[in-house]
């Protein structure tokens, strides 16, 4: 097993309001060493009027395979 941060799962889904505190969450994620995975996705939140963001990231040392 992949030993990780906190002991996370070596995938993680970001999510939140497309703003600062999303990005800099994602950013914070890269330097402690997770990679991106796959392209970020937005939709439209209804309820709360605003933006919501989704970006995939895996654990550096995972042997994740992209399909």
């Amino acid at each position: 097993m992949v030993a990780t941060p906190e002991d996370r799962p070596i995938y993680r889904l970001l999510t939140g309001k497309d703003d600062r505190a999303f990005c800099e969450r994602v950013s914070e994620a890269l330097a402690q060493g997770w990679r991106l995975y796959g392209s970020p996705s937005i939709a439209w939140d209804t309820e709360n009027s605003c933006m919501k963001a989704a970006q995939a990231v895996v654990w550096h040392a995972a042997d994740v395979v992209k399909s």
